[in-house]
């Protein structure tokens, strides 16, 4: 018997498939909306960045939308550059100049990897006077940039606060540079105020704030194991026509999958329709993980008949 296990260890290395990432793995989208999906992004589990799920992740059903999750809302994210590593989201209780309404806290979480970005943030329907709004022991508001809360204040929807048409810009505060809070979180409820609203561009129009592009930016950060894998992997897997992801039960195993249903360590390129007899899917796996352990327990059972009849050649075969 004992001449037989090299045998044995020879079969399993040869039907066992190489290069093949033994678990269950999602499909994933290279676009999610309007909006393209490259790494760090991903659809869902599985794909992308392991340090930006979940936090973010594709609803397909009803509305195709890309979402940012935090401990104090889901948002829906309007816009990604890859260039500036930044993101637009725009909180549905946020008010522009359309719509106005009293808002929730905006919070991000300490291990996402967003930060907030350069927005100009406006404090809306404040226990006057504005100009005595502290956070941090640090004066908010910024005198220079009041003319903003005039702007803002003309539009009709300032009602939807509960304040009169025109208030008083006292009641308003621009907030840029803006920081969160010691729960990182905007906290418009401990500041005596009833909203907020966010700016990331004026469209070079400062005096009407119908045209302005309302959002929240933020910046997100790589972290080591995304500069690694961007760096050695990620951009040939995505230029080869696959998508950047990880395995769901290593994180720390990068995988490339492919549009064929493939999923490799390295790019879909590398390999032509009569190699993918060497990169099996999950379930074929288990498959023959099946058939494997049958043939192995059926082998170990004929050798084991072979021995106890003293080595006679009554053998039963396979």
């Amino acid at each position: 018997m004992e001449n037989a296990l090299p045998f044995i260890f020879i079969l399993i290395s040869l039907l066992v498939p190489p290069c093949t990432v033994a678990t269950d793995h999602p499909s994933c989208l290279t676009s999610c909306g309007s909006l393209r999906l490259k790494y760090p992004f991903g659809s869902g589990s599985g794909c992308g960045s392991p340090r930006f799920h979940p936090y973010v992740t594709c609803i397909a059903e009803p509305s195709n939308q890309l979402l940012l999750t935090t401990h104090t809302g889901t948002y829906p994210i309007t816009s990604i550059s890859y260039t500036t590593s930044t993101i637009t989201i725009t909180p549905s209780c946020m008010s522009t100049c359309n719509s106005m309404q009293q808002s929730s806290n905006l919070g991000l979480d300490w291990s996402s990897p967003f930060q907030l970005g350069p927005s100009t943030f406006l404090i809306l329907s404040c226990t006057p006077p504005t100009s005595s709004l502290y956070i941090k022991g640090s004066l908010v508001c910024e005198p220079s940039s009041s003319h903003l809360c005039t702007s803002f204040y003309t539009c009709p929807s300032v009602i939807g606060l509960g304040l009169p048409l025109f208030p008083p810009t006292n009641t308003c505060c621009v907030y840029s540079p803006a920081n969160l809070n010691g729960e990182d979180e905007l906290d418009v409820k401990s500041m005596e105020c009833g909203g907020y609203t966010s700016v990331v561009s004026l469209m070079d129009y400062p005096t009407d704030p119908t045209r302005w592009e309302y959002g929240v930016l933020l910046k997100y950060t790589h972290g080591a194991f995304d500069h690694y894998y961007i760096d050695n992997k990620c951009n040939g897997c995505e230029e080869s026509g696959g998508v950047c992801g990880y395995s769901t039960v290593d994180t720390d195993s990068f995988v490339c999958v492919c549009n064929n249903g493939v999923n490799t360590t390295t790019q879909c390129s590398n390999f032509s329709d009569q190699d993918e007899s060497i990169f099996w899917s999950s379930a074929q796996l288990h498959t023959w993980k099946s058939w494997l352990g049958i043939l192995a327990g059926h082998l170990l059972f004929s050798i084991a008949t072979y021995s106890e009849i003293g080595g006679e050649c009554f053998y039963i075969g396979l």
